[in-house]
């Protein structure tokens, strides 16, 4: 006969009596089914943190496995949505309810979306990187999503310094001539006519927003769209010369310091009836500088996200 073995979790005492706030695991591997706004479910490898708090200062530590196994089973499920975010939550909870009270699920994929070229027929894949945070504890359920999104960003001080350059070459070769059309255009199309160039970087808006506990569907997809939208200059998959013109536009029209795209975005998350509270950083990886540019904004609202 086999003896029992030992559960050392269950059958010893803490040597020194605390309560903690988290105990779990990170960096677990997950294949995940997620979908968004009606798109067909797709698989991403996340990665995943589980916790439970600990408020029994006895209790040697707290039982891992069930963690992981309530995790495996939401990795079965058809998609990833709140409500079985908010069952694993319960599953944590009621595995150790006589040592936890409050549970969190974090995780972090790459959500892959195919988007189309701006003005051509051809399409590419972009990998939006995501992030899911779900807490419960004392009757109340919190869900947080994060996202990055890259765009350009055109500086308007380094813009208008370039046109004065242009009106100077301008100036030199036409002045005490008399203008005509062709030669005008000519010269528009020549080096002379685009002697400077305006600074531009790639430029990541990082977001997160605090969603309601009724939501029932993560709203990646709108979200995304409707960041991108605001800021008119995401970066591109496949493109064709047409569409790298139809950008070079984009920028031209949407000069932005990183102030400005800060505005944009936070205007935008306080018309979303969804979004309960949001947090946003703004970075531009100057092309000028070593350093970048950075701006930082909240929804403002007591007990908020802070700066």
């Amino acid at each position: 006969m086999q003896n029992a073995m030992p559960d050392i979790a269950n059958t010893s005492s803490a040597p020194v009596q605390e309560t903690l706030e988290w105990v779990g695991m990170s960096d677990i591997e997950l294949p995940l089914l997620v979908e968004s706004d009606g798109l067909a479910p797709v698989v991403v490898n996340a990665k995943a943190q589980a916790f439970v708090n600990l408020i029994d200062k006895n209790a040697k530590g707290i039982h891992m496995s069930r963690l992981f196994l309530a995790l495996d089973e939401l990795s079965k499920a058809p998609a990833v949505t709140p409500l079985n975010i908010k069952a694993t939550l319960d599953k944590f909870i009621s595995s150790h309810s006589d040592i936890s009270s409050q549970a969190r699920i974090s995780l972090t994929f790459d959500l892959p979306l195919r988007r189309p070229a701006l003005l051509s027929d051809n399409s590419g894949w972009k990998f939006y990187p995501i992030a899911i945070d779900a807490r419960i504890g004392d009757g109340k359920l919190d869900f947080e999503v994060g996202l990055k999104v890259t765009y350009s960003s055109t500086c308007p001080c380094s813009a208008a310094l370039a046109r004065q350059l242009i009106q100077a070459n301008f100036a030199r070769d036409f002045d005490a001539k008399e203008l005509n059309f062709a030669d005008v255009h000519a010269w528009l199309g020549s080096s002379e006519g685009i002697s400077a160039t305006p600074h531009s970087q790639r430029s990541v808006a990082e977001v997160k927003v605090r969603l309601g506990s009724q939501v029932s569907t993560f709203n990646f997809l709108a979200l995304i769209d409707a960041i991108e939208n605001t800021l008119k200059t995401p970066v591109q998959t496949a493109v064709k010369r047409e569409d790298e013109q139809e950008f070079a536009r984009l920028n031209g029209e949407n000069l932005m310091f990183c102030e400005d795209a800060a505005r944009k975005i936070k205007s935008t998350l306080n018309q979303d009836n969804d979004v309960q509270d949001f947090w946003l950083r703004i970075n531009h990886y100057e092309s000028l500088h070593a350093h970048d540019a950075v701006a930082i904004a909240t929804k403002g609202i007591v007990g908020g996200y802070q700066p």
